[in-house]
């Protein structure tokens, strides 16, 4: 069954190879682009290709060499059914070969159902209409848990879900679409939260603490161990530590007040969610194969690279049919570069199912029809296709088949008016 926009021949297509996809040893460095970029990869190390190769392998050898994780889900759904689903399996299920299908369509699963499964499925369970989460600050889209999600009273059983889907998209080698604050990721590492941590989740509260330890407060700060916070239009008194609200804050223990204040800041009513999100997180991912990261790099591992490098895109990008130099693909390049940064990233959907990036850049590509190794992005010039006609997507082959418009304009109309209105899988 075809779903695509009307008047127009778009498909998503998936491919017709029953071959299973190994893990592959072949995993390239990383793109310049992205160790030139300190917004990216900060604290990028020259061993990070390894720690990923290392934990591709051991991730192979937890998977079972039989079997299969079968999802049926309808997209209007697909949050409560992917939820029923899930919460019904063993860890060693979720671990079995992952195939998704969407009810009523006829997509065969080797990769780009499954991408896009988890692209609209983390669009929903992660959006703070939810209540699960909630943006870290107004002008700062990483999330962090919900201290008041137990308006909710299942609210633990859906934490244990969402820990399960990060570790079903780490231990199949997807993204999710949707990011953590740091702290968030420093925290399934199991280490400390500092006070450097909030710089970026709560400036203002950072500067404060900062100025308290920087400073000499004896007659200017007028605190005690305790912290009000506003939970639904009722104020309520959080005690840092036991008798807290009676404990005056001096210069002698302002250093331990920041320290519980920090703990405090991240904490903040979310044990119990936490524990739960880790719980289900780690029934795929064993703790000790993440030792030998740091929190951004399994930030990467689990969101991918936000920031799309046009640049590395195109450099990775494989023609059929055509060249660097066809007046088509000049004009598909100048399109992309005029996209928005959402547009661009629903572009990269449409093509692939997934709308962020590999760590390793577009390079690593993955490829869903059994053959081993990235499968690069891959536009392919059909001249035998009337113009009126849409681009058409190959999500598991990560190709566009792009007809020979004839102008700019009508490349740029029609290219967005199929990345805007297509969805669903068919098999062609």
């Amino acid at each position: 069954m075809l779903h695509g926009p009307r008047g127009g021949s778009a498909i998503a297509a998936t491919g017709n190879s029953t071959t299973t996809n190994h893990v592959t040893n072949n995993i390239p460095d990383l793109p310049q682009g992205l160790m030139d970029s300190a917004d990216l990869l900060p604290k990028y190390r020259s061993d990070l290709v390894g720690k990923i190769r290392a934990l591709r392998q051991e991730l192979q050898l937890l998977q079972p060499q039989s079997g299969h994780c079968r999802l049926e889900v309808s997209r209007n759904e697909i949050f409560e059914e992917s939820y029923r689903l899930i919460m019904k399996m063993r860890p060693k299920d979720m671990r079995k070969r992952l195939m998704v299908k969407f009810k009523g369509e006829e997509g065969l699963d080797y990769g780009g159902v499954a991408r896009e499964w988890l692209y609209l499925l983390s669009h929903e369970m992660l959006n703070p209409q939810y209540g699960l989460f909630q943006y870290s600050r107004d002008d700062h889209y990483s999330l962090q848990i919900n201290p008041d999600s137990s308006i909710n009273p299942e609210h633990l059983s859906y934490f244990h879900f969402v820990g399960r889907i990060l570790g079903i998209a780490v231990f199949h080698n997807h993204v999710l679409d949707g990011g953590f604050t740091l702290p968030f990721y420093k925290q399934l590492l199991n280490k400390p939260i500092t006070l450097s941590d909030i710089e970026d989740v709560d400036p203002d509260l950072h500067r404060s603490l900062t100025w308290i330890l920087e400073n000499n407060i004896t007659g200017i700060i007028d605190s005690t161990f305790s912290v009000e916070n506003n939970s639904f239009g009722v104020l309520k008194v959080h005690e840092l530590k036991p008798n807290g609200a009676s404990i005056a804050v001096t210069e002698d223990n302002k250093r331990e007040y920041v320290k519980l204040y920090v703990n405090y800041r991240f904490m903040r009513g979310i044990e119990q969610q936490f524990l739960a999100l880790s719980k289900g997180f780690g029934e795929l991912i064993l703790s000790h194969l993440l030792r030998p990261f740091d929190e951004r790099e399994l930030e990467l591992l689990i969101s991918g690279i936000s920031k799309i490098d046009v640049n590395d895109w195109k450099a990775n990008t494989r023609l059929k049919q055509c060249t660097a130099d066809t007046p088509q693909i000049v004009w598909f390049w100048q399109i992309v570069e005029s996209y928005s940064p959402e547009m661009r990233a629903q572009l990269l959907q449409f093509v692939t199912g997934s709308c962020r990036v590999p760590l390793q850049g577009f390079r690593a590509l993955q490829g869903s029809t059994g053959a081993v190794g990235p499968r690069l992005f891959t536009i392919h010039l059909t001249a035998d296709v009337p113009l009126q006609n849409l681009p058409k997507a190959h999500t598991c082959f990560n190709r566009l088949d792009l007809p020979m418009y004839d102008s700019y304009q009508l490349m740029y109309d029609k290219l967005t008016q199929a990345v805007e209105e297509t969805c669903g899988f068919a098999v062609e």
